[in-house]
Formats: C-alpha cells, sequence, structure tokens
C-alpha cells in the first residue's frame, strides 16, 4: 500500500548479503506468509513521520491511488485494506502512526480496536508498545479496562499485546498487584497459536517456527514482564511468582530473562 516509499530504504545488506538477510529474517520471525521487505525500525519511523505530517498517494486494495491529507487518512486507508497483504514493515508503520496521531483516548482506543486483531508477530506487537508515548497523559483506568479484552482473548498476539503494554506502562506501585492478578489469570492453554514448535535450532530461518512450548510469544511475554517486575519490585515478585499458579515452563523462561538482564543477572529470582 506504502511500497513506493519503502522499497527506496531497503537496507543494501538485506538485498545482497543473503547471511545477513536470513538473520534479520531469524529475529523478526514473521509467518510465512508475511511478506518483509528488510528496512529497520529508524525507517519505519522516519516513514511514519513523513506520512503524518503531509499529504500522501497510496495504493488502495482495489488498485486505485488515494490521496490522503493527513496520517488519521492513511490509518483509515490501512483500516480498508487487506492486511494479509501488507508486509510486515507495513503493519509496523500502521502502528507508529497510530501513536503519532494527536487523538483523544477514545478516538485513540477506537483506532486500535482496528489494528490489534492484525498484529501476528512479536516485533509488530512490542515495537508499538514502546512507542506509546501518549500513555503518559493517558487515564489509565480507562486503559486498563480497554485491555481486559485481550487479556482474555484466545489469539497469541491480542495477548501478549496486554501482556506487554501493561509490562511498559503498568509496572508501578499502584498497579503491580492488579498486574500480577491479571497475567497469573490468564487461560495459557486455551490460547491459539500460528507458529509451530520446531525441534533443535534450524541452520536456516524458518519463519513461523518457534523453540518452545505453544504460545510461545504469550509465555515469553509473561516471563519477560515478570523480569522486568523482578527489577523494579524484587521481594513483591518473589513473593507473587513462589505462590502463584503458573505454569511451571513460564516460571522457567522468568528465570532465563531475569538471569540474561543486566539489571537482574545478581537478583534472586525466587
Amino acid at each position: 500500500m506504502i511500497e513506493q516509499f519503502l522499497h527506496p530504504l531497503v537496507c543494501e545488506r538485506f538485498l545482497n548479503d543473503a547471511h545477513y538477510r536470513d538473520g534479520h529474517l531469524r529475529v523478526i520471525n514473521a509467518l510465512p506468509d508475511r511478506q518483509v521487505l528488510g528496512l529497520h525500525s529508524p525507517e519505519m519511523k522516519q516513514t511514519a513521520k513523513q506520512l503524518s505530517r503531509s499529504s500522501t498517494s497510496i495504493t488502495l486494495p482495489d488498485g486505485q491511488e488515494k490521496l490522503c491529507s493527513n496520517g488519521d487518512s492513511v490509518i483509515r486507508a490501512f483500516e480498508s485494506s487487506d492486511e494479509k497483504s501488507l508486509s510486515y514493515e507495513e503493519t509496523v508503520i500502521w502502528g507508529f502512526l497510530i501513536n503519532l496521531q494527536k487523538y483523544t483516548l477514545t478516538e485513540r482506543l477506537e483506532r486500535l480496536t482496528h489494528y490489534v486483531p492484525i498484529i501476528d508477530n512479536w516485533a509488530v506487537c512490542d515495537s508499538y508498545c514502546a512507542h506509546a508515548k501518549w500513555m503518559k497523559n493517558a487515564d489509565k483506568e480507562a486503559v486498563w479496562e480497554f485491555l481486559q479484552q485481550y487479556f482474555e482473548s484466545t489469539r497469541e498476539f491480542e495477548v501478549r499485546f496486554a501482556t506487554v503494554f501493561v509490562m511498559t506502562y503498568f509496572l508501578d506501585e499502584e498497579w503491580i498487584d492488579r498486574v500480577f492478578n491479571r497475567i497469573e489469570s490468564i487461560p495459557v492453554e486455551n490460547i491459539k497459536s500460528c507458529y509451530r514448535t520446531a525441534k533443535g535450532k534450524p541452520k536456516k530461518a524458518q519463519q513461523g517456527t518457534v523453540q518452545g512450548a505453544e504460545p510461545y510469544y504469550v509465555r515469553m511475554g509473561i516471563a519477560w514482564l515478570l523480569a522486568t517486575a523482578l527489577a523494579k519490585f524484587p521481594e513483591r515478585t518473589r513473593r507473587f511468582v513462589n505462590s502463584s499458579a503458573l505454569p511451571q515452563d513460564i516460571i522457567k523462561l522468568y528465570i532465563r530473562k531475569a538471569r540474561e538482564s543486566f539489571r537482574t543477572r545478581t537478583v534472586e529470582a525466587l
């Protein structure tokens, strides 16, 4: 839909260096039917800012050209597109645009109801959550209530979205206990994943596979949240983990994440 902006920004090494391209694809790990063009985050941010500030001609799903006067117009065009036809980079930029727009909270959450269901990749999810600077002045109670529908979802990346979002913006003194209670009630075994588990580490990137129990990206999201909480509230986090009913594989992932982080590698996890 916005390929004319993206192709000139594709990393030359991605195009010409097979080893580099394979590493890039391995990290992103998009599903097999999701095209990856080869852009990096700075170029995607730059494109989102450009689209949000000036009139832009985009290609609609039926092949017609449409002039979008601002970022909101581009977002609405994304919403009307066939999400399966969008590249990984376009889905990231869509999210960046939602964050950049000067929406009211009601308007922004409405746009997210269209965006969150199309998230099918950890990098799309986490890029959006990391750049939601509008949360600084948001009504957190309203956002918390909005997130509940995604905590209760059976779709992997809707649940990961809620988990990573609260990890990023709700791990404070006021919210920590509610966050712990919420993640403990996530019905992990009922969540469906489009990723398949592969044994061992393949020599070449195999999009759509993971080395862990399904839904891997939810389990890892919860573990990441707990490791982040450990850095901020070590005693409360240990107390919660030791008394919780979380699956043992998530506890093991949490311990691994805690050991990998420079903030918690010397902090007792249990």
